[in-house]
Formats: structure tokens, sequence, C-alpha cells
């Protein structure tokens, strides 16, 4: 490719305006033998899914210390080989909110990939929270960013959630069925945690929509919640094509080691999506940006833009691609703030 030519995230987009991209996979595990083998299995895969190890359900309670020790010794280790570990922490309203955070940006500060604030009651309790963790990252003298995510899964964390994702601060938006479902009383049936239910219920529909839209309005990655059945590949498919493709979520979480290829698989592009977007990307970079015809139909910014996010969706799913293309338009900083190679 000519290097002369405009760069893709340099046309299509303003100063600051292009998305980070993350990876699609968000992995959770709080016991110390799953936390191991996820940290393995990412060393052989490669950063094609992001780690949470939980201090906030992966901890016994009374042992949050002990616990948090666990996790600082695996953040800081050597199966830590890719940067891209992060700690979810208790909810700031609980008691080891600040323990937590005073002792994970102390001792693993620089290794962090992420922050996960779970269970905000408001945009008020999160913005709050947000100045702890940022005080404690002065006090500690860590330059490093710290990117924050955050869990919507409460009546006031939904209701102001386009505010919540407006914050300079947070980088992703999770949705946290099972507590989001609970907070209703038993309003809300126990079919609607199945991976059918959650996407056929009214309420469950509309905070999942509202998440999404909220992180897409301010360039913010919105992560869909959990699938409980997990040893069924079928029904983790089904919930990723879906979540992906009808409620345009980029990430998901997995709980189980067996449910990471399949999020990966129904995350990715097709063969025939990627090669139709490298043809009208490479045309529109010759044409110098402007409008051109392809295969009679007619493109311009407006879906270079979705063509170049296809892109990026397929590099972070470790699909084949040109080497060409992964050097010139993928393997720089240019292509995001997250611009590990996922192989």
């Amino acid at each position: 490719m000519n290097s002369h030519l405009l760069h893709p995230a340099q046309a299509l987009f303003e100063e600051g305006q292009a998305p980070s991209v993350l990876p699609v996979v968000d992995h959770y595990c709080g016991v110390e033998a799953r936390m191991v083998k996820s940290l393995e299995l990412q060393t052989q895969m490669g950063p094609v899914f992001d780690i949470t190890l939980d201090c906030e359900d992966g901890a016994p309670v009374g042992g949050e210390a002990e616990h948090m020790l666990l996790v600082l010794h695996l953040l800081n280790g050597p199966l830590n080989v890719h940067g891209r570990v992060g700690v979810r922490v208790h909810p700031f309203q609980h008691p080891a909110f600040e323990a937590d955070v005073e002792a994970v940006i102390a001792g693993g500060g620089e290794k962090l990939a992420y922050l996960m604030i779970p269970k905000p009651e408001s945009l008020h309790d999160l913005q709050d929270a947000i100045r702890f963790i940022d005080d404690s990252l002065q006090r500690h003298h860590i330059r490093k960013p710290l990117p924050l995510h955050t869990l919507i899964e409460t009546h006031g964390a939904l209701r102001d959630v386009m505010e919540i994702a407006a914050l300079p601060r947070i980088e992703s938006l999770s949705f946290g069925l099972m507590d989001y479902v609970s907070a209703h009383r038993g309003a809300i049936p126990r079919s609607a945690l199945t991976v059918d239910g959650q996407f056929s219920h009214p309420l469950v529909q509309r905070a999942k929509l509202a998440i999404a839209a909220a992180a897409h309005t301010y360039g913010k990655t919105p992560s869909h919640c959990v699938v409980t059945e997990f040893k069924s590949e079928r029904a983790i498919q089904s919930a990723a094509e879906r979540a992906a493709r009808e409620f345009g979520y980029t990430r998901m979480w997995s709980i189980h080691p067996q449910q990471i290829q399949p999020i990966i698989d129904a995350f990715a592009p097709s063969v025939a999506e990627i090669d139709e977007a490298i043809d009208i990307l490479l045309a529109a970079q010759a044409a110098q940006w402007a409008p051109i015809q392809h295969r009679d139909m007619l493109h311009d910014r407006a879906s270079y833009r979705l063509f170049w996010h296809l892109l990026q969706r397929a590099y972070r799913t470790g699909q084949p691609l040109p080497a060409e293309v992964t050097q010139a338009w993928l393997s720089t900083p240019a292509a995001g703030a997250n611009s590990t190679s996922p192989r």
C-alpha cells in the first residue's frame, strides 16, 4: 500500500472521535483455578479476549483482603503476557470498595487494563466512585491511563445511562441481567434469565437497547450480559449472535472457558464481509475518500466508517487478514486506543 495515502482513521473520524476498540469477549473468573486456567488460555490464544479477575462475587465474605492478594499475584505474574487483564472491585457503597481500590491500584496500577465498577445506584454514585479512583491513582503516582468500566444493573443507573455513557472516564457499559431482574422484586419472571427469555421480555429488551444506544452515542463499548447455560454451545452462540446483530452489542461476557470461542465466532465478520470491506476501503483510499461506486452501489464516508469498524472487529477476533492491511491500517496506534495485536 502507498504509505502516503491518508490513513482511514484520520480520514473518517475527527480528532478524538474514533472509539476505542476492545476485544469482543470479557471473561469473568474469581476462583483461583479458573483464573489461572483463563490466563493460560489467553497466553495461548492471544488477546482476543479480556480477563476480569473478580473481587466482588469471586471474593469469599470476610476473605476480601486475602483474595485481593491472590488477584495481585496473578495480575503481576508471568501469565499476564498481553496486558489485557482487568479487575472488578466491590460496589461504591460496599464497605470493601475503598480498600479494594487502594490495594489494586497500589499493587497493580501499571498492569491493569481497566477497572470494573459494579452496581452504581445513579450517575452521582458513579461520579463519587470515579473521584475516589482518580485520587488513588494520583496518590500512588500511577501515570498510565486507567480506563473504567461499569455495570448497569440498577433502576437508578438505567435511568441515568445516557449521562453515565457521557462520562469521559468510562470506556465500556455492561448490562447486569441477574441483578436487574432481581431488582424488580419478582415482577419479571425467572424465565427472563434464560437464553430465550432475556431477548423477549419487554423490560429486559428495553434495558439492553437503552444501554447499547447510550454507549454508541458517546463512542463507548456496550458489553452484553452472561448466558448461564454455559455448557450449551448452541445457547451461547445464539445469544451472542442476537446480541451482536439485533441489539448492537460489540462485546459480551463469558463465565466459562467453553463460552469464549463461540462468542468470538459469533461476533466475527464472515469472509465475504471482510473481503468486501477491504475492496471498498482500498478503492475509497485510492479516491482520497471521495464517494465511489462498488458493484453498482454508491459508497461515501458514512459507509466507509461501517466497513472500517467491520475490519476492526475482524482484527480483534483474530480473523485472517492480508498482511498489507494489518500492517498499514490495523496494527498502528492510529487504528485505535487498543492497538495490541490479537495474535
